[in-house]
């Protein structure tokens, strides 16, 4: 057993199970990877307290935390309870400021409240929402990685992006972002790395250049 290991967690988007990250691979011989999974929250429980539920399951220690999307804005939150080599925030906003328009409106009007989660149990809603896209003719590639249509998780997690209240970037954070973003479009400004053509599902469909860089990022 190499002790010398640098342990790697990674966080799904929302609604997404981990085998988002079933093409992420790194050298065995510096790297162990470790799929988080997400929790049906209780209605009223914070961002804050979630994030210090889910470090329940980090068993190790000076890791490298990697989120994507909503995921990406939780590690952000649980990092301020762990001690990390890297965080990586992939696919996801900086602060609130960057959210968009659509968004902040649903914060402003309250209308995240009345959104009807309950039909998202239809895959091509969800892809919508988590992806940004429709099925098409992916159904079973969406079907594969949304399997969270848990009512209370969707419209909890709905709510803790819209009303997520960072204002700064996290100084210590590694952010990555597609510049054809259809979710957060406003995400590839300030300290960022940029991957050109990288979507909202760009873990899944560049994962190669994941596999290139994120050693280099890690180490960096």
């Amino acid at each position: 057993m190499n002790s010398n290991l640098t342990h790697v967690y990674l966080m799904p988007g929302m609604a997404a199970n981990p085998t988002i990250f079933e093409h992420i691979k790194l050298p065995e011989e510096d790297y162990e990877i470790h799929w988080l999974e997400w929790q049906i929250p209780d209605i009223n429980e914070t961002l804050n307290a979630y994030a210090q539920r889910m470090c329940k399951f980090i068993e190790h220690d000076n890791i490298v935390l990697l989120g994507v999307s909503f995921g990406g804005i939780l590690v952000q939150e649980m990092s301020k309870f762990l001690n990390l080599k890297k965080l990586i925030v992939v696919s996801s906003v900086k602060s609130h400021h960057e959210l968009p328009k659509r968004l902040k409106l649903l914060k402003v009007t309250k209308a995240y409240k009345i959104l009807p989660t309950q039909l998202i149990s239809n895959v091509d809603l969800l892809a919508k929402y988590a992806f940004g896209e429709t099925v098409k003719k992916r159904v079973d590639l969406y079907k594969k990685y949304l399997s969270v249509s848990d009512k209370t998780y969707l419209d909890w997690a709905i709510k803790q992006v819209v009303c997520w209240d960072q204002e700064e970037p996290n100084p210590d954070a590694v952010y990555i972002h597609g510049d054809n973003d259809a979710i957060f479009p406003h995400s590839c400004g300030g300290n960022c790395t940029v991957v050109k053509g990288g979507t909202h599902i760009m873990v899944i469909s560049k994962y190669k250049w994941f596999n290139e860089n994120l050693p280099k990022l890690i180490e960096a």
